[in-house]
């Protein structure tokens, strides 16, 4: 089998190059595994490629690290996954789609199940087994998402007529405001997750996301399902990020050039020059995962980059293939045609760039295009 470090072209062919670290993830696993009170479970959220990092990489580093629980999206993830780590405990947070039982039967998936029609064909799929076939149970909290409404649950899970022989490996719910932790809504999600699940205590529970983790022991219950935090995200907004970075996004510079002061620049003249200024092109822009939301235009800064230390402003809009950067006021040796400016990385956080662009860092790492040739290794 070639490395993941093989690329399929030369590398002066391609515009930018997005280098993951799988150690940094592996990292970031291991201090938040370490943050939980009593016999309590890290798992791990790999869902959408790992948060646009790469499942099997990802996964194989966290499993290495210790990591033995992983919850995906959709069952194809879960059925990937599972080639990848045929030992691991693999759970489907999209729940049982219709007709499907017998591929997560025959995969070893559990699917998490969020309403009673799910709850209802997953139970007769045990009856006809004659065994209890492992799978979760999802109560809404507040979401208002998925999940059995908190009297839908109290009612179901003591229901031996429904349930048969199935009894639930996991109960969980979900946080809708950790990022913000003096939000109301988490207390007020815990209070009723304990309510509606401590009759059934015995069987193991989940709240926390990775804000869960970060916000104390009474979100950890018996496991975790921290995200966003294990792929270098910030997961509360209003405290320093504590986790490493994993992701590195640097493009190509491909032209530097002159910009009268007056003249405008980009599509739809939105920026114009205040001064006489030097610009230079690179070669990544929103069908990259750069987005267009970051543009900067003569009302509102946008995103930027880095060049050996320096910060270089988006100038205008991002285009489909290339950003404009202001990079007037940076040493001439470090802006030349073919250097690699860092766009997202240990020096661009992506939670600074998802402010400019009015979203999130999930967002960002989550959209990272197919073009960049991909790294694994340090950042650095």
């Amino acid at each position: 089998m070639p490395s993941p470090n093989t690329p399929k072209f030369p590398d002066d062919l391609y515009g930018g190059r997005l280098t993951i670290d799988p150690d940094a993830i592996a990292a970031n696993w291991t201090y938040l595994n370490g943050k939980l009170s009593g016999a309590a479970e890290c798992a791990a959220a790999i869902k959408a490629d790992a948060y646009g990092t790469g499942q099997d990489i990802a996964g194989k580093a966290m499993f290495d690290a210790g990591c033995r629980t992983f919850f995906i999206a959709v069952p194809t993830e879960a059925l990937a996954l599972r080639e990848t780590l045929p030992e691991a405990v693999i759970y489907a947070l999209d729940g049982l789609f219709p007709g499907t039982a017998e591929h997560f039967i025959a995969h070893d998936i559990r699917p998490v199940l969020g309403s009673l029609a799910e709850l209802e064909e997953w139970a007769s799929v045990c009856k006809a087994a004659g065994r209890s076939l492992d799978a979760a149970v999802h109560v809404d909290t507040g979401i208002h998402r998925l999940g059995l409404s908190p009297d839908e649950f109290s009612v179901a899970l003591k229901d031996k007529g429904l349930l048969g022989p199935f009894t639930p490996s996991l109960i969980m719910s979900h946080l809708a405001c950790g990022s913000t932790p003096d939000h109301q809504m988490n207390r007020r999600q815990l209070d009723l997750f304990r309510k509606v699940t401590d009759p059934f205590a015995a069987i193991p529970r989940s709240l926390a996301n990775s804000a869960g983790v970060l916000m104390g022991a009474d979100y950890h219950f018996d496991l975790v399902r921290p995200g966003i935090a294990l792929y270098g995200g910030q997961a509360i907004e209003t405290e320093p990020n504590p986790m490493r970075p994993v992701a590195k996004v640097e493009a190509r510079i491909m032209i530097v050039r002159d910009v009268p002061a007056g003249d405008t620049i980009g599509y739809g003249a939105r920026q114009t020059a205040k001064r006489p200024l030097r610009n230079a092109v690179v070669a990544a822009g929103y069908a990259d995962g750069l987005l267009r939301r970051a543009s900067s235009t003569d009302e509102r800064p946008g995103g930027f980059g880095m060049i050996g230390g320096h910060k270089a402003p988006i100038l205008g809009r991002i285009s489909m293939d290339m950003i404009t950067l202001d990079v007037t006021d940076i040493p001439d040796h470090l802006v030349r045609r073919g250097a690699y400016v860092e766009m997202l990385g240990p020096n661009v956080a992506a939670a600074d760039l998802a402010a400019y662009a009015e979203t999130i860092d999930y967002e960002y790492l989550t959209s990272l295009g197919r073009r960049y040739r991909r790294i694994y290794g340090p950042l650095d």
